[in-house]
């Protein structure tokens, strides 16, 4: 047998073949089935055009649209016992846990719950794209004591989730640029959430358990929760006069700074090319540019300093703020957008699956003499 060789945190290692998603890490490209991003976002591309792109590996006619879309429309409002599960649940309790919850329970009322074929999975896979933003509008209500608001059948994907969440439809400006940010966070290649639901997937799990296992892996610091603690970090400084001194200090004393950097991308991230251009945008039609310039100056900083630039974390937290939504959602609203990569990728795995089972180097003694218990 071959000695394997060992890399740390699986770093370049190719464990999967995929046509779903392309990065190429030295031009900054990111490429969902042959199409480039920038090329997307150009052509006006809805999300929901996404979403069937990255699933169907073409993008929809006009009469495959409309059919796709009205099934994701029909599957928006929740089941009674997915509401009747969340008001069981602490009201405080941390947004991202609430929504593995919520993903969970929604398997098993799932009217295919005991059905794991291939089709089945796809209509799953329809019910959880539609019903995400469903459960965190939700969620966001209970937490503040409100009733959640029912999902509408003549809005897009975008603009209904911000109309569930304020009650109010948003402006078409809104809109669009949520719907960007949902189409920059669609998929992202063998990410850690990614990885962790085909992982689940592999083992021939059902849907709802790859896309828990997905939610729990993006929940962390490192992956989803990372534009949360840039926004911290930019409402802990305050004022832009004082952000080069802020950030210049914070490197001095070895301070983690979230949102550069990635492990893929050598050059400048193509989605924080789009989120640095709406953050200016969406401060200048609210009046607060703060947040915006805060940034440019960190960025200034740590480019100079540290030759690292942001990705997509570090502009879609100025951007999310000043569109009112609180920092605590952040990380839910990536999943409303991942959820479509994630069934993209399950759905791959099924068709062609194979259990993932890696080795591990092993560090420990490897031949010890066992003493009875008497004896030690």
């Amino acid at each position: 047998m071959p000695e394997t060789q060992f890399t740390a945190g699986l770093e370049d290692v190719v464990a999967v073949t995929s046509d779903i998603c392309f990065i190429d890490g030295d031009e900054g490209r990111l490429v969902y089935r042959g199409y480039d991003i920038h090329d997307l976002i150009a052509g006006s591309c809805s999300f929901e055009e996404v979403v069937y792109l990255l699933w169907h590996g073409e993008l929809p006619t006009a009469a495959e649209l409309q059919t796709f879309n009205a099934s994701l429309v029909s599957e928006r409002a929740l089941r009674a016992e997915v509401l009747k599960t969340l008001h069981t649940l602490p009201p405080t309790g941390n947004a991202m846990e609430l929504l593995r919850t919520l993903v969970s329970v929604s398997g098993l009322s799932d009217p295919d719950d005991a059905d794991n074929s291939y089709e089945s999975s796809v209509r799953k896979a329809i019910r959880l794209v539609a019903q995400l933003p469903t459960m965190v509008t939700a969620i966001e209500r209970f937490k503040n004591g409100q009733e959640p608001i029912a999902p509408r059948t003549d809005l897009s994907h975008a603009g209904n989730f911000l109309y569930m969440l304020s009650g109010q439809a948003p402006d078409d400006y809104t809109t669009r640029a949520f719907e960007i940010a949902l189409i920059l966070h669609a998929d992202h290649e063998l990410n850690a959430s990614t990885f962790s639901a085909r992982v689940t997937a592999a083992t021939l799990s059902d849907i709802y358990s790859a896309i828990t296992s997905a939610v729990g892996t993006l929940k962390g610091p490192l992956h989803g929760g990372a534009n949360e603690q840039v926004m911290l970090m930019l409402k802990e400084i305050g004022d832009p006069a004082t952000a080069e001194t802020w950030i210049r200090k914070a490197l001095a004393d070895k301070r983690r700074i979230m949102g550069f950097g990635h492990r893929v991308y050598h050059t400048e991230d193509p989605r924080a090319t789009h989120l640095r251009k709406m953050s200016k945008e969406m401060g200048e039609r609210n009046g607060n540019t703060s947040y915006y310039e805060m940034s440019q100056a960190i960025e200034r900083v740590v480019k100079a300093d540290k030759k690292l630039n942001p990705n997509v974390d570090f502009y879609s937290a100025s951007m999310y703020y000043m569109m009112g939504l609180p920092i605590h959602l952040f990380t839910p609203v990536f999943a409303i957008s991942r959820i479509s990569g994630w069934t993209a990728h399950v759905l791959e795995q099924y068709r062609n699956n194979r259990l993932i089972r890696p080795r591990a180097e092993y560090t420990g003694i490897k031949r010890r003499a066992y003493v009875a218990l008497k004896d030690r």
